[in-house]
């Protein structure tokens, strides 16, 4: 394996998105993976383009996110030029029917410049739903995750990444608080500068082969399972959120049913228990979904934190190691800012947003007084 400027270990949405970054950056990359890349959380999500329910996320969850949809359409255009793989950014819109916190969901979208308008009756005419203060924003937008993942790998490759897919790291060689070398099943990589985006597997590799330089990112794994349906075209036009379930339909007609949240150890068993919750859900708030076959059932482990907010930036001991994980249910949303406020801060660039929320040291502080 040849060295490059910066080694990337995971190739998840925010690995892929942290190495094109560096890439237009004139930097030199290599991408470790220890499966195929976008194979696992960032497959596994809806690819609703916004937080659900931003206006109950901390404000440094905001702070990512809005640049982030700002860059999206942009970044989707170019990635279907430049790939011929269309990731299908789609403007649905999202309909809330059910917010019991209405003053703070305008006040958020009134400071976030996100348009909000009050739903007429045409927008229930097919649910089966008690409505409470229901919103509707047409600006949120939906990315087709799969295909956006097969696009910015092609894209990277095509920017002349070197990607090593099935990579197992064995072991890091640590001197004088740098890691100098990565040891793995295709031999050992010797490094300059080290980004981790592992996602819910962070912790685990700090347990494996860091252990004792200082706490591990709190990060554990938080399974989502999902179900997909294949109905008509036009079913349904906008992504439909009740409660802390959701309805997301693609363009081909298919429609998204999530998801759960468990927290588990590494378990991505698909359980009766999550099938049933999640049909009788679909079912019961879009009927028509009954004439549908449901084809599908996947579940995918997100990197949970406490808070929902992200580890971005240097680790504070290991002097050429940085993190950008810890994204929860917000990685798709979240990734433009999120590897664009890295490179920021590993080149020296005025950061895209304030990186104080964000930085180890800050997390464990916030530990240590709960």
């Amino acid at each position: 394996m040849q060295s490059s400027d910066i080694t990337i270990i995971g190739g998840g949405v925010m690995g892929l998105m942290t190495a094109r970054e560096f890439l237009d950056a004139g930097a030199t990359v290599t991408l470790l993976e220890k499966n195929g890349c976008g194979q696992e959380s960032s497959w596994a999500g809806g690819g609703i383009l916004s937080p659900l329910y931003p206006w109950r996320q901390a404000q440094a969850i905001t702070d990512l996110v809005l640049p982030s949809l700002k860059r999206y359409p942009e970044i989707a255009l170019d990635l279907h030029e430049k790939t011929g793989i269309d990731p299908e950014w789609t403007q649905s819109g999202l309909l809330i029917t059910q917010n019991p916190d209405e003053k703070l969901a305008r006040e958020w979208c009134e400071n976030s410049q996100i348009k909000i308008q009050t739903p007429d009756s045409d927008f229930f005419n097919q649910l089966n739903t008690e409505p409470l203060n229901p919103i509707f924003l047409p600006e949120i937008a939906q990315i087709r995750n799969p295909r956006f993942l097969q696009a910015l790998k092609k894209d990277v490759l095509n920017k002349g990444v070197q990607l090593i897919e099935h990579c197992k790291i064995t072991d890091f060689t640590l001197e004088h608080n740098r890691i100098h070398d990565i040891k793995s099943n295709y031999g050992k990589l010797t490094t300059s500068e080290i980004v981790l985006t592992t996602g819910a597997w962070t912790r685990e590799i700090f347990q494996k082969h860091l252990i004792g330089l200082i706490d591990e990112p709190e990060i554990y794994p938080a399974k989502g399972q999902m179900l997909l349906f294949d109905a008509p075209l036009n079913t349904l036009k906008s992504i439909i959120l009740e409660g802390d379930r959701y309805l997301i339909p693609r363009r081909d007609g298919k429609i998204l049913v999530g998801s759960t949240v468990e927290h588990d150890i590494f378990n991505k068993k698909l359980t009766i228990e999550a099938h049933d919750q999640l049909s009788h859900f679909a079912l019961t708030l879009l009927p028509v979904l009954k004439n549908a076959p449901m084809i599908k059932h996947w579940a995918g482990l997100r990197p949970a934190t406490t808070d929902g907010v992200p580890y971005i930036g240097k680790h504070p001991e290991i002097q050429n190691l940085s993190l950008n994980v810890g994204h929860f249910r917000n990685g798709l949303n979240m990734s433009p800012a999120s590897a664009q406020l890295l490179v920021d801060l590993i080149l020296n660039r005025p950061p895209v947003v304030n990186p104080e929320p964000y930085q180890f040291f800050k997390h464990l502080r916030k530990r240590e007084v709960v």
